[in-house]
């Protein structure tokens, strides 16, 4: 589990928990173990997991936290690569947040290992990597977004033979739509949400998520950057692919096909039901999340995204036309742009106009190897710091 610590990696432990009970009542026919739990700062919490599942390979990313417990565990920024080269498992779960899961993630394909992926920067960074080495190793990416996970069951429905990811989806889709919550500003005006401090944009209404992606759900920077994981995992192209405001989150995903006929998936927003649906493929078991009533369905709310508010998502369609580097370029200048802002640096509505600077005026190449993605995070990064210099705190207000 790399990101074991984080929001995802809790909500899998209670996932493990719950397929290991089913399987010692002889519901389910497979006993997982936890062989490996890499980890950013969280010192406390990895060593909590590492007894509780009598784990011994660990890593943790910070050499600056104290470790107290009396298990090995490697350090550094290169901790997590190093544990999933030297780890066998069956299935690696990637839920480290950001680019830094980018490294472990690329070694754990190259192995030939099916990753359960909660990292879409992974892709958005370096899909054309990720993608040629599950190709030529025949590592498969089964999709834990929940947006991903509900078009990778739309299409399955729809294929007796479909593969799991990466696969192109074929000539008989016509349209991938991923839903959006809105997050936490939704129904602000623009001036307002130009000016959210980190407290109002972190009040997600429907999901529990760490603060990256909470910061991003509200900007619609995460739906761009899944835009760019839907290109990657199901070989569509932008012109393909589309989003809708759906702020209940019970409808993940809309696939329409060239005959006219559509495809929905719904749940309860729940994580742990994408979680599940990745570690038992291809089995279906009972589950953790409350069942949808089906009562409530009248009142599903579906909108147009509005662009001057959420600029960041004609971003991720512009990411996946360019290709190469561009990906790295947003996403690092992004991951930039939020630190700034929940450091209090910057006003909210900076970080679009960061990372869509950074998109325009960063140079972009074809990725050949690995040094290419992690030069263009660099220099990304470079840029905002750049842009963000002294005095950037102050707000400068939409479109100035």
């Amino acid at each position: 589990m790399l990101g074991s610590t984080g929001s995802i990696g809790v909500q899998t432990e209670e996932v493990i928990a719950h397929l290991n009970r089913l399987h010692e009542a002889g519901r389910h026919p497979h006993r997982y173990r936890i062989v490996g739990l890499a980890a950013g700062r969280n010192a406390d919490r990895l060593a909590e997991q590492a007894e509780r599942w009598g784990v011994n390979a660990l890593a943790l990313a910070a050499v600056d936290v104290e470790w107290t417990s009396t298990r090995p565990v490697l350090r550094g920024p290169d901790a997590a690569e190093q544990l999933v080269s030297e780890t066998d498992a069956d299935i690696v779960l990637g839920a480290m947040v950001g680019f830094a899961g980018v490294p472990a993630l690329l070694t754990a394909v190259r192995r030939g290992m099916t990753v359960a992926l909660a990292n879409k920067e992974t892709l958005v960074a370096a899909g054309a990597l990720i993608v040629e080495a599950a190709m030529s190793s025949g590592a498969h990416l089964l999709p834990v977004d929940s947006e991903h996970s509900g078009v990778w069951q739309c299409l399955a429905s729809a294929a007796r033979d479909l593969q799991a990811p990466p696969t192109p989806s074929g000539e008989h889709i016509r349209r991938i739509t991923l839903t959006a919550s809105g997050g936490a500003l939704r129904t602000w005006d623009l001036q307002r949400m130009f000016d959210a401090t980190p407290e109002e944009a972190l009040a997600h209404p429907t999901w529990d998520m760490g603060a990256k992606v909470t910061v991003d759900s509200a900007s619609l920077t995460n739906k761009a950057l899944e835009l760019v994981e839907a290109h990657w995992l199901f070989g569509i192209d932008a012109d393909h692919l589309g989003v809708l405001i759906h702020p209940q989150s019970i409808v993940h995903a809309f696939v329409e096909f060239v005959d006219g006929s559509m495809i929905a998936q719904l749940g309860a927003p729940d994580m742990r039901t994408p979680i599940q649906v990745a570690l038992t493929w291809p089995e279906r078991i009972g589950g953790l999340a409350p069942s949808v009533d089906v009562a409530t369905l009248a009142n599903l709310d579906f909108e147009a995204v509005d662009g001057d508010r959420f600029p960041a998502l004609a971003s991720g369609f512009d990411v996946i036309r360019r290709g190469g580097t561009s990906g790295a370029v947003f996403n690092a200048a992004n991951e930039r742009a939020v630190e700034a802002f929940l450091a209090g640096s910057i006003p909210f509505g900076r970080i679009p106009e960061l990372s869509r600077a950074a998109l325009d005026e960063v140079s972009h190449s074809e990725i050949r190897d690995q040094s290419d993605v992690m030069d263009a995070d660099r220099e990304a990064r470079s840029f905002v710091d750049t842009l963000i210099g002294p005095g950037a705190a102050t707000p400068r207000g939409p479109g100035a």
